[in-house]
This record gives structure tokens, C-alpha cells and sequence, in this order.
């Protein structure tokens, strides 16, 4: 079977905000309005859902208004691509209440974000065979200048079917928030040199296949729940071709991501995979001598496949910006990386 794009996102089109997960309480709202400020002088128009302004005990609303919300915007013809403000912590929570074969009826359109929302966009790839794009979220579009990955975004949804985008590593990545904390709006503070880094020790490494992947923290969560169609998937769309897994963290140590890794590996989901990227850990500690390179060798070492990590992916930004299903090739040579899509 064939992954299905949607349509590429043009200046003029209509972009909509829901929080299917966290929406912003009203010290932040400055982020959303900065960010709509931004995205609409870019020449796109901005819809913003009730959700995005809302947050209580973690959500943004009860389940059924963030479900519903979101549902209203993947079926409103008039908006072409939806961004999240951010993630959170309970977006499984509306995977129950979404209206699947509906969604596998109607043309697709863009979601892009990360964090929480990679559980959104991971069951909505894996169940209907649209592409999804994990990168920057609405929140992020509030700094006063896009840096060069960030801004790729727009290529990225804009890219039509059989199409390619090719990204690069960046130079400086942010090794922490607090100076994004206390400055809001005014973009991220690079203070550390990007290092791609390969298991294996190896200086030039090269892989191909369809890219599938998320936040570790979160998409552990639906294994094994009807909601976790990744064996089904991959034999429909990936299986001839090979999987290249992108999967980054927040919050967890070594011992949780080997965990974590270890539930996805005994689930199915490394079958047929060519290669792996690990984006930068955030919040992340080692285990006394139990460290990151330990548990990616614990758990790939006996597929003899090509480990890539300390990727621009995830919580430590800049970030690629990555799609679900797309036919990807990656080449990586002394700590620098390349990374090619293709809409076919």
C-alpha cells in the first residue's frame, strides 16, 4: 500500500491551534498570540481553538471538548494543516474517542508538533496511513526569528507528493530551558556544539527506509493497547522497504529508556528496521556506570544495524523535523548528519 500526503500547505491557507493534550494558562499566552503574530506574517491565516488558551490539572480540557476540537478541525475543509501548542501528558486519552474510520475516509491534512502530541500523530499515521510531521510546535513560532531548522517547517508542509526535502544537522543545539523560561517569546538560546554520534563508533554511516517514530515517554504508553497497529502498519507500508526508527526522550533515565525500549522491542515494532535515530535526551540521567550507549547496545546490538545518536530530534532544540511514513535516506559522516525525504 502507499502512504498518503496531504496536500501541500500554501500561503493563504488556514492553519489551526487545539491542544489535544496541554493548552496554555494565561502566563503564556503571550507564546500563542507572538506565535500567530509570526505565522501570519509568513501569509498564512491562523484559526485558534478554544483549548489552546485553556489548562487545568494538566488539560487543557476535559477529553471530550479536546477530542471533539480536534476531530472538528481534521473534518474542516477550510483548514489545511493543525499545530499544537505543545504537548503535555494525556493525549492517550482522547485515542478512544476519535472517530478512526471517518478519519480514514476524508483527505488527509498536516499535523505537526512533538512531545505528547508524537501520541497523536503516531496512531494517526499507523491507523490511517497518513503522513504526520514531528517537529516544532505553535508555541515555539513565537521567537522572534526562526532558526534554520525550525523555519524548515514550512518546506516541510508545503513539499508535494513525490517530492523531497533534505535537512542538515545543526551547529549549537540548547542544553537547557532556563533561559526560555524566564525570557518568553524571544526564541532559543543555543549554547552547545551538535555532535551527531554513532554507536558503533563508526565515522561514515549511511541508511535508507520509512521513517516511523515519536517521544519515547509517551508512545511506550500504547503498546499493547488498540490503539498500538504498528506490526499491521509496517507490513502495509514499510515492510519491502525497511523502517528507520526516530525516537527521542524527556524525563527519563537510562534504565527507563532501556525499559521503554525493551517493551517496544518485545512488542514487534524493530522488525524490519534499517537504522535507528536517537534524538538528544532531555532531562536525562545516567544510572551510576548504566548509561544511554548501554542501553541502545542492550537492546540493538544483536540486530547489526547502524545506531545513530545525540540526533536534532526532540527536547534539546533545534530539531529536524521529521515525516511518518516518508521514504527516507540518512547519511551521517564525523559527527555531522543529512537527512533526505521523499513523498512517494
Amino acid at each position: 500500500m502507499k502512504v498518503t500526503y496531504p496536500k501541500p500547505l500554501k500561503r493563504g491557507d488556514t492553519i489551526g491551534v487545539t491542544a489535544p493534550s496541554s493548552g496554555a494558562e494565561e502566563s503564556l499566552h503571550i507564546l500563542l498570540s507572538k506565535a500567530k503574530e509570526n505565522v501570519e506574517a509568513q501569509g498564512y491565516k491562523v484559526v485558534m481553538g478554544e483549548t489552546a488558551w485553556t489548562q487545568q490539572k494538566g488539560r487543557s480540557a476535559p477529553k471530550e471538548k479536546r477530542a471533539e476540537e480536534l476531530m472538528s478541525f481534521l473534518l474542516d475543509e477550510h483548514i489545511r494543516a493543525i499545530i499544537p501548542p505543545w504537548g503535555g501528558s494525556f493525549a492517550m486519552e482522547i485515542l478512544p474517542l476519535m472517530d478512526w474510520e471517518k478519519l480514514k475516509a476524508v483527505p488527509p491534512k498536516w499535523i505537526l508538533g512533538y512531545s505528547d502530541i508524537s501520541t497523536f500523530l503516531f496512531a494517526y499515521s499507523t491507523i490511517t496511513g497518513n503522513a504526520s510531521a514531528h517537529g516544532t510546535n505553535f508555541a515555539e513560532l513565537s521567537a522572534p526569528q526562526w532558526d534554520s531548522l525550525t523555519s524548515r517547517w514550512t518546506d516541510v508542509l508545503s513539499c508535494p507528493e513525490n517530492g523531497e526535502v533534505t535537512q542538515y544537522s545543526s551547529d549549537h543545539y540548547q542544553s537547557n530551558w532556563e533561559k526560555v523560561y524566564r525570557n518568553p517569546a524571544t526564541g532559543f538560546y543555543f549554547d552547545s556544539e551538535t555532535e551527531w554520534k554513532s554507536l558503533s563508533g563508526d565515522s561514515q554511516v549511511e541508511f535508507s527506509g520509512r521513517f516511523l517514530g515519536g517521544c519515547i515517554s509517551t508512545l511506550r504508553t500504547i503498546i499493547g493497547t488498540p490503539f498500538d497497529q504498528v506490526n499491521d502498519y509496517v507490513s502495509k507500508y514499510a515492510a519491502e522497504e525497511g523502517v528507520i526508527w526516530y525516537l527521542e526522550s524527556v524525563g527519563l533515565d537510562a534504565i527507563n529508556i532501556y525499559r521503554s525500549l525493551w517493551q517496544m522491542k518485545q512488542a514487534g515494532w524493530f522488525k524490519h528496521v534499517n537504522g535507528i535515530l536517537i534524538g538528544r535526551p532531555s532531562r536525562y540521567s545516567a544510572n551510576q556506570d548504566f548509561q544511554l550507549i548501554d542501553a541502545l547496545n542492550d537492546i540493538f546490538a544483536d540486530q547489526h544495524i547502524s545506531v545513530l545518536y545525540d540526533v536534532d530530534i526532540g527536547h534539546a532544540p533545534p530539531q529536524n523535523i521529521i515525516v511518518n511514513g516518508a521514504f527516507g535516506k540518512v547519511t551521517y559522516t564525523n559527527f555531522k548528519g543529512t537527512i533526505n525525504m521523499s513523498y512517494i
